[in-house]
Protein backbone atom coordinates (compact mmCIF):
# COMPACT_ATOMS: atom_id res chain seq x y z
CA UNK A 1 0.00 0.00 0.00
CA UNK A 2 1.43 3.06 -0.92
CA UNK A 3 3.14 5.47 2.09
CA UNK A 4 2.53 2.71 4.40
CA UNK A 5 5.22 1.86 6.44
CA UNK A 6 5.97 -0.44 9.94
CA UNK A 7 9.15 -0.23 11.91
CA UNK A 8 9.13 -3.49 11.71
CA UNK A 9 8.00 -5.33 8.38
CA UNK A 10 8.85 -8.96 9.68
CA UNK A 11 5.50 -8.93 12.07
CA UNK A 12 2.25 -7.70 10.52
CA UNK A 13 -0.04 -5.64 12.42
CA UNK A 14 -2.41 -8.39 12.28
CA UNK A 15 -0.46 -10.69 13.80
CA UNK A 16 1.19 -12.97 10.56
CA UNK A 17 4.93 -13.57 10.53
CA UNK A 18 6.04 -12.29 7.31
CA UNK A 19 9.94 -12.48 8.36
CA UNK A 20 8.76 -16.65 7.83
CA UNK A 21 6.91 -15.80 4.67
CA UNK A 22 8.11 -17.97 1.49
CA UNK A 23 7.13 -14.50 -0.35
CA UNK A 24 9.20 -11.97 1.60
CA UNK A 25 12.24 -14.85 2.27
CA UNK A 26 11.85 -14.91 -1.96
CA UNK A 27 12.02 -10.64 -2.11
CA UNK A 28 8.66 -11.00 -3.36
CA UNK A 29 7.27 -9.15 -0.90
CA UNK A 30 8.42 -6.24 1.39
CA UNK A 31 6.77 -7.73 4.43
CA UNK A 32 3.67 -5.82 6.32
CA UNK A 33 4.02 -1.92 5.28
CA UNK A 34 7.65 -2.24 4.15
CA UNK A 35 7.27 -0.36 1.27
CA UNK A 36 7.35 -0.82 -2.23
CA UNK A 37 5.79 -4.01 -3.46
CA UNK A 38 3.29 -4.34 -0.59
CA UNK A 39 0.44 -5.83 -1.53
CA UNK A 40 -3.09 -4.30 -0.76
CA UNK A 41 -4.19 -5.02 2.38
CA UNK A 42 -7.53 -5.02 4.04
CA UNK A 43 -6.17 -5.07 7.46
CA UNK A 44 -3.80 -1.72 6.70
CA UNK A 45 -7.14 -0.10 5.27
CA UNK A 46 -8.86 -1.05 8.46
CA UNK A 47 -6.10 0.47 10.97
CA UNK A 48 -5.85 3.77 8.73
CA UNK A 49 -9.63 4.06 8.87
CA UNK A 50 -9.78 3.75 12.63
CA UNK A 51 -6.75 5.57 13.71
CA UNK A 52 -3.75 3.44 11.97
CA UNK A 53 -3.05 1.49 15.40
CA UNK A 54 0.21 -0.46 15.19
CA UNK A 55 -0.97 -3.85 15.68
CA UNK A 56 -5.19 -5.04 15.27
CA UNK A 57 -4.73 -6.04 19.02
CA UNK A 58 -4.30 -2.25 19.95
CA UNK A 59 -8.17 -1.40 18.22
CA UNK A 60 -11.20 -1.03 20.37
CA UNK A 61 -13.01 -3.25 18.02
CA UNK A 62 -10.60 -6.42 18.20
CA UNK A 63 -11.46 -8.92 17.26
CA UNK A 64 -13.54 -8.02 14.62
CA UNK A 65 -15.55 -10.24 11.93
CA UNK A 66 -12.97 -9.17 9.33
CA UNK A 67 -9.99 -10.76 11.48
CA UNK A 68 -12.10 -13.99 12.11
CA UNK A 69 -12.41 -14.41 8.68
CA UNK A 70 -8.65 -13.97 7.97
CA UNK A 71 -8.11 -16.86 10.32
CA UNK A 72 -10.21 -19.27 8.83
CA UNK A 73 -7.87 -19.88 5.44
CA UNK A 74 -4.26 -19.51 5.11
CA UNK A 75 -2.17 -18.10 2.01
CA UNK A 76 1.40 -18.74 1.92
CA UNK A 77 1.60 -18.89 5.67
CA UNK A 78 -0.79 -20.18 8.34
CA UNK A 79 -3.51 -17.60 9.29
CA UNK A 80 -4.64 -19.98 12.77
CA UNK A 81 -1.78 -18.23 14.71
CA UNK A 82 -2.49 -14.52 14.34
CA UNK A 83 -4.10 -13.92 17.67
CA UNK A 84 -2.17 -16.05 19.88
CA UNK A 85 0.97 -14.60 18.32
CA UNK A 86 -0.47 -10.81 18.77
CA UNK A 87 -1.15 -12.10 22.78
CA UNK A 88 2.60 -13.61 22.67
CA UNK A 89 4.16 -9.67 21.15
CA UNK A 90 1.99 -7.78 23.91
CA UNK A 91 3.02 -10.13 26.80
CA UNK A 92 6.57 -10.65 25.46
CA UNK A 93 7.44 -7.48 24.44
CA UNK A 94 8.95 -6.59 21.10
CA UNK A 95 12.41 -7.43 21.56
CA UNK A 96 11.78 -10.90 22.71
CA UNK A 97 9.47 -11.35 20.13
CA UNK A 98 11.38 -10.32 17.54
CA UNK A 99 14.75 -12.26 18.90
CA UNK A 100 12.15 -15.44 18.81
CA UNK A 101 11.30 -14.68 15.10
CA UNK A 102 14.95 -14.59 14.60
CA UNK A 103 15.61 -17.64 15.59
CA UNK A 104 12.81 -19.38 13.92
CA UNK A 105 14.22 -18.11 10.59
CA UNK A 106 17.46 -18.93 11.48
CA UNK A 107 15.74 -22.87 11.61
CA UNK A 108 13.85 -21.93 8.45
CA UNK A 109 17.12 -21.33 6.77
CA UNK A 110 18.82 -24.33 8.63
CA UNK A 111 16.27 -26.64 6.89
CA UNK A 112 16.48 -25.15 3.14
CA UNK A 113 20.05 -25.21 3.47
CA UNK A 114 20.17 -28.98 4.55
CA UNK A 115 17.36 -30.76 4.66
CA UNK A 116 15.61 -29.50 1.63
CA UNK A 117 15.24 -31.74 -1.63
CA UNK A 118 13.59 -29.31 -3.93
CA UNK A 119 9.97 -30.10 -2.44
CA UNK A 120 9.89 -29.61 1.39
CA UNK A 121 10.10 -25.91 1.56
CA UNK A 122 6.35 -25.11 2.43
CA UNK A 123 6.16 -28.21 4.61
CA UNK A 124 9.40 -26.59 6.24
CA UNK A 125 7.78 -23.24 6.25
CA UNK A 126 4.85 -24.45 8.20
CA UNK A 127 6.46 -26.26 10.37
CA UNK A 128 8.66 -23.79 11.61
CA UNK A 129 5.73 -21.26 11.84
CA UNK A 130 3.55 -23.29 13.79
CA UNK A 131 5.41 -25.60 15.80
CA UNK A 132 6.80 -24.06 19.28
CA UNK A 133 10.60 -22.69 19.28
CA UNK A 134 11.66 -24.81 22.21
CA UNK A 135 10.01 -28.39 19.62
CA UNK A 136 11.69 -27.29 16.66
CA UNK A 137 14.98 -26.32 18.72
CA UNK A 138 14.48 -30.37 19.78
CA UNK A 139 13.63 -31.86 16.34
CA UNK A 140 16.55 -30.08 14.84
CA UNK A 141 18.96 -30.91 17.34
CA UNK A 142 17.73 -34.81 16.51
CA UNK A 143 17.83 -34.55 12.99
CA UNK A 144 21.56 -32.94 12.89
CA UNK A 145 22.52 -36.00 15.31
CA UNK A 146 20.77 -38.11 13.33
CA UNK A 147 21.78 -36.94 9.96
CA UNK A 148 25.52 -36.73 10.53
CA UNK A 149 26.49 -39.87 8.14
CA UNK A 150 23.61 -39.24 5.43
CA UNK A 151 24.87 -37.66 2.52
CA UNK A 152 21.40 -37.74 0.12
CA UNK A 153 19.66 -35.09 0.46
CA UNK A 154 16.51 -37.10 -0.44
CA UNK A 155 17.30 -39.23 2.62
CA UNK A 156 17.63 -35.88 4.57
CA UNK A 157 14.67 -34.69 3.41
CA UNK A 158 12.67 -37.15 3.99
CA UNK A 159 14.11 -37.74 7.88
CA UNK A 160 13.46 -34.18 8.12
CA UNK A 161 9.70 -34.47 7.00
CA UNK A 162 9.24 -37.50 9.26
CA UNK A 163 10.47 -35.79 12.44
CA UNK A 164 8.81 -32.70 12.00
CA UNK A 165 5.11 -34.36 11.64
CA UNK A 166 5.65 -36.51 14.73
CA UNK A 167 6.44 -32.86 16.46
CA UNK A 168 3.51 -31.52 14.94
CA UNK A 169 1.65 -34.38 16.08
CA UNK A 170 2.71 -34.42 19.56
CA UNK A 171 1.83 -31.10 19.76
CA UNK A 172 -1.92 -31.39 18.33
CA UNK A 173 -0.54 -29.72 14.86
CA UNK A 174 -1.57 -30.25 11.71
CA UNK A 175 1.26 -29.67 9.14
CA UNK A 176 -1.00 -28.29 6.44
CA UNK A 177 -2.05 -25.09 4.77
CA UNK A 178 -5.97 -24.31 4.59
CA UNK A 179 -7.26 -23.23 1.48
CA UNK A 180 -10.02 -21.54 0.77
CA UNK A 181 -12.10 -24.42 -1.48
CA UNK A 182 -12.49 -23.67 -5.14
CA UNK A 183 -15.41 -22.61 -6.53
CA UNK A 184 -16.51 -24.74 -9.36
CA UNK A 185 -17.05 -22.63 -12.82
CA UNK A 186 -20.38 -22.88 -14.47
Amino acid sequence: MKGYRRADPAFSLCGLCCGLCPMHRGGHCPGCGGGEGHQSCAFIRCSRERGAAEFCSQCAQYPCPRFAQAMEYDSFLPHRNMVRDLERFASMGAEAFRAELDEKSSLLETLLAHYNDGRRKQLFTTAVYLLPLPELRQTLAALDAECADVSCVRDRAALAAQRLAAAAQAAGLELKLRKKPKIPSI
